[in-house]
């Protein structure tokens, strides 16, 4: 009979590189670990969520095929201080894609976590709509506006803690696996998207269009350099975080992806995302069943 080792998933925060969490959750499935639980922020919770729906291959298609046209098309100027974009379109986008479902109906438990700004507080949502949890957790600050959950406004739990290991105590599983998308760089890395030589198609894109709106959103004014700036800081704020957060709850095993690996809205670059995640998984988890 074939060992299998149980499993509470903890999927970390960090933009298009939590791509790499699908090639991660393929090579789990097929190498006899059975996620019990997951626990997702931001983007992970995103991946995570879509899976515990049993979902995962229907959005692996998609954002495998997806253009940065397509992208473009899917982002709803908010005209708010408060951030660029809505949020409804993508939303809307992958329920259609996926379907909706409430958290406690699902096969895998799931929690994803969010920030309470006002109150500087974590907020896990482990109940109600999956859509709503994951639009609180990926509210990503400057991008997206806030979320409105139970009458508080939400961003991106990886404000506070982008590798949330917490939630998982409870769980009654063999191992905890967390995926940090916020390691340290590594030199030599290159990823490719879909067209060589295009890096960073949706981030340029995106400046080129709050360009063009800059005069009724001040806060943007200085387009690209600004938008670089805000996001390798949030990249490195978020590094900093998960190795404290892994150092006071460290999980049995930890899979690190280089946060320079790709840019928070390298989107164009998901195939070879997914296979890093799976090639990462294949390196560090290899032979792990077979520890008493």
């Amino acid at each position: 009979m074939v060992r299998k080792k149980t499993v509470s998933l903890v999927l970390g925060s960090g933009g298009a590189r939590g791509i790499a969490h699908i090639g991660i959750i393929h090579w789990l499935e097929e190498n006899g670990y059975v996620i019990k639980s997951i626990t997702g922020c931001s983007m992970g919770a995103l991946v995570g969520g879509i899976h515990a729906i049993g979902k995962l291959d229907e959005f692996e298609e998609w954002v495998r095929a997806i253009t940065m046209t397509n992208m473009i098309g899917l982002l709803d100027l908010a005209l708010d201080s408060n951030g660029l974009f809505k949020g409804n379109k993508i939303i809307d986008t992958l329920k259609a894609l996926v379907g909706e479902k409430l958290i406690e109906e699902m096969d895998i438990p799931f929690t994803a976590v969010a920030t309470d700004i006002d109150s500087a507080k974590e907020v896990w949502i482990d109940e109600g709509p999956l859509f709503d949890a994951i639009r609180a957790s990926i509210s990503l600050p400057l991008f997206f506006t806030p979320f409105k959950f139970h009458g508080v406004d939400l961003i991106d739990g990886g404000i506070l803690n982008p590798v949330p290991i917490a939630p998982t105590f409870s769980d009654h599983t063999d191992i905890t696996i967390a995926v940090n998308l916020c390691g340290k760089p590594k030199e030599g890395l290159s990823l490719s998207g879909k067209e060589e030589g295009e890096s960073s198609m949706l981030g340029n894109a995106i400046s080129d269009f709050t360009g063009k709106i800059k005069s009724s959103l001040p806060h943007l004014k200085n387009g690209m350099k600004t938008r670089n700036i805000v996001l390798q800081s949030f990249d490195a704020m978020q590094g900093t975080i998960a190795r404290q957060k892994i150092a006071a709850y460290p999980p049995d095993h930890v899979l690190e992806v280089p946060r320079n690996l790709c840019m928070i809205l390298d989107f164009d670059k998901a195939a070879p995302l997914i296979r890093y995640g799976y090639d990462l998984a294949a390196e560090r988890l290899s032979g792990v069943l077979d520890e008493s």
